[in-house]
């Protein structure tokens, strides 16, 4: 049984990466980012929209191309000030305040149910659409003929970029640090050469711009004008997604991660603008029309470089493109990133199955990256790969997110307003950013609904419905197990259940090896952890002279937020055994407690079974198990049944365990 393991760890090890040591003392300042790779990691989402978002603001505006440099202007605006706002969010929440845990603490944990839910769609989206883009630009290296294969390439990335992120965070933002700088590099000689280059034309560009506002006048109306640069604005939305990301990814930022989160901020805040507004003015300098197979990125390039050297040219616009193409791929990373953790923390809450909180042994949250690789894959499979659709459900649900955290910081800074200092400002820039950001979600609600919108609002109601279901099942457990947990407020003032062998208040005996030893595995001093006690003493009563408590401290996407919270975790839990071994030996019996902490409950116990049984001889391991009215497969995907998994461990090294029902 146990060589498929010893088989497959070779080809785990080669994919993924082994195991990391979560009691390496140096292991976060290993993992974490430091700004600049934040930026790559985190801010590649943001700065990626410049490869489809000031195309379809502009392709939005139809003939009236002009009046792009509105749009530009606003776009600009829009960013600096959620910049600001969200800086001001990562100094109010310096351990991640992400706009689910925002929503939830400074609005009400409905609104926050809300936000997580809209946060999990957008960030599947963001996978989705950054993949399908960086296809687009790469194919349009390639011949028409090759569109055929251009889906298989999409969601070939996608299992690329999950494999990536399993390896863990550092890692997959390692890989692509080159790619971004010659993106960064050759967008912005782009631009710099283009305003260079037409630096002469502003005057002719500001004619061509008053032009185009009577002509629009003229066709439409000053309301006409209004809602068709109000449209173009709201169609280029798709930019300021991914500015969130910092603030929700600041658990993995390098100390101090304020300073650190600002200074991404900041670095994602000036590269978005300067692309964006940039690569608009540039569409006009070069009067860049649509041309099918490319993307208007590539149009202009291939335009901007047309009087260079034709290897010189045909080699900028190349690397431009592929440097284009695979930032995208990196930008998915923000689904990869912060999509999990958003899950994670949503699960400690109850609103999803909890075993979305446990960690690999490379300490990434594994069951969520895979769970969102699988859904963007499918998603784009659903959808072809097609960017004008995916465009079309992506960012109404980031502008959920972007009010409600606007909104519970409004109500933060007016609650505080007597303590907290300059709250005037503060409750200014978190007010504007909430106008804007509802404004531009209204906005998109009415211009996508019929487009396809109502499709992304639709799959977000389902998941919040799921996730109220969840948790109602999650507070019938809870109501339950409380009433075990009454146990604990008696039972240190009674003596054993009849059919003990020791009285209240005798000495504990001497340790025996020889006796028979009770291996009993509990989660904290609770009653869960008494009944399962209680209930062994009942069935094997003068059978067990030894009592040995062991609890595993699961580190989890909860508590993996530094050293000290892990040290914390070890001396609760070795509390926790150390109150059921004075309580055994208060009752005359022979008992320890063993604390062991780390990331999988059944790796570690097979690490300390052969340990325990070299110290007691005659021990039977000892687990209870919950046990429902009915066994339904939604009660095994909420709960992990880890007692059965620890029967097949421990049996397959030739131990005996015994697993005590526990009707709930």
């Amino acid at each position: 049984m146990q060589t498929t393991p010893g088989l497959l760890h070779p080809l785990k090890n080669l994919l993924i990466g082994g195991a990391r040591d979560i009691e390496d003392q140096r292991l976060f300042h290993k993992i974490s980012l430091v700004a600049l790779l934040a930026w790559v990691g985190l801010g590649s989402d943001g700065l990626s929209s410049s490869c489809y978002g000031p195309e379809s603001a502009f392709l939005a505006l139809g003939s009236h191309t002009y009046l792009s440099i509105f749009v530009a202007l606003a776009t600009v605006i829009t960013i600096t000030i959620i910049c600001a706002s969200y800086s001001q969010i990562i100094e109010l929440f310096p351990s991640g305040g992400g706009g689910y845990l925002v929503a939830s603490k400074l609005l009400s944990p409905a609104a926050g149910l809300v936000s997580g839910c809209a946060l999990i769609v957008d960030y599947v989206l963001t996978i989705a659409i950054s993949v399908a883009s960086g296809a687009d630009a790469i194919f349009s290296l390639l011949p028409i003929s090759w569109q055929m294969a251009k889906l298989t390439a999409g969601i070939a990335g996608i299992a690329f970029l999950t494999l990536l992120n399993l390896r863990g965070v550092r890692e997959s933002v390692l890989v692509f640090l080159p790619i971004f700088a010659a993106f960064i590099i050759t967008h912005l000689f782009g631009i710099t050469y283009a305003f260079f280059q037409h630096a002469a034309d502003f005057p002719i560009l500001a004619t061509h711009v008053v032009q185009d506002i009577h002509t629009s006048h003229a066709q439409l109306g000053w309301l006409g004008v209004l809602l068709l640069v109000l449209r173009s604005y709201c169609l280029g939305a798709g930019t300021y997604t991914g500015i969130e990301a910092v603030s929700n990814g600041l658990p993995v930022l390098r100390e101090p991660r304020v300073r650190t989160g600002k200074r991404t901020m900041a670095l994602m805040g000036v590269s978005l603008a300067v692309m964006v507004g940039g690569l608009l003015v540039a569409y006009l300098f070069y009067q860049v029309t649509p041309v099918k197979g490319q993307t208007l990125n590539a149009v202009l390039f291939g335009k901007l470089t047309a009087n260079w050297n034709p290897l010189l040219g045909r080699s900028f616009v190349t690397l431009a493109l592929i440097s284009a193409a695979a930032l995208l791929f990196i930008a998915a990373q923000t689904g990869f990133l912060d999509g999990p953790r958003v899950l994670a923390n949503m699960a400690l809450d109850r609103w999803f199955p909890t075993r979305f909180t446990s960690l690999s042994d490379r300490l990434v949250t594994q069951n969520g990256i895979l769970l969102m690789g699988l859904v963007a894959a499918v998603v784009t499979w659903l959808t072809c790969g097609d960017v004008t659709v995916l465009v079309v459900l992506y960012s109404i649900n980031v502008f959920i997110t972007f009010s409600l955290s606007q909104l519970g910081m409004v109500r933060h800074w007016w609650q505080e307003r007597k303590t907290a200092p300059q709250w005037q400002r503060k409750l200014l820039i978190n007010g504007v950013g909430f106008m804007l950001t509802s404004g531009i979600l209204v906005s998109l609600c009415v211009v996508k609904f019929f487009e396809g919108g109502w499709a992304t609002l639709l799959v977000t109601g389902l998941l919040i419905a799921l996730a109220l279901r969840i948790k109602r099942h999650y507070a019938r457990t809870r109501a339950a197990l409380k009433r075990l947990d009454e146990l604990v407020a008696v039972v240190e003032q009674e003596s054993l259940p009849n059919g003990a062998n020791g009285s209240a208040g005798s000495a504990a005996p001497d340790f025996d090896p020889k006796s028979k030893t009770a291996v009993v595995f509990v989660n904290g001093f609770n009653g869960l952890g008494l009944h399962t006690l209680f209930t062994l003493i009942r069935l094997f009563p003068d059978v067990f002279k030894n009592f040995l408590f062991v609890q595993v401290g699961i580190v989890d996407a909860g508590n993996f937020k530094g050293t000290a919270e892990i040290e914390h975790l070890k001396a609760h839990i070795q509390g926790e055994v150390a109150r059921y071994a004075t309580y055994m030996r208060k009752n005359g019996y022979y008992a320890e407690g063993l604390a062991q902490t780390g990331i999988d409950v059944v790796t570690e116990i097979g690490v300390l079974a052969p340990v325990i049984m070299k110290r007691f001889p005659s021990a039977m391991f000892i687990g209870g198990q919950l046990v429902f009215p009915q066994d339904r497969w939604v009660d095994r995907l909420l709960h992990n049944y880890v007692v059965f998994a620890l029967q097949r461990k421990l049996y397959q090294s030739g131990y005996p365990f015994l697993v005590l029902p526990i009707r709930v």
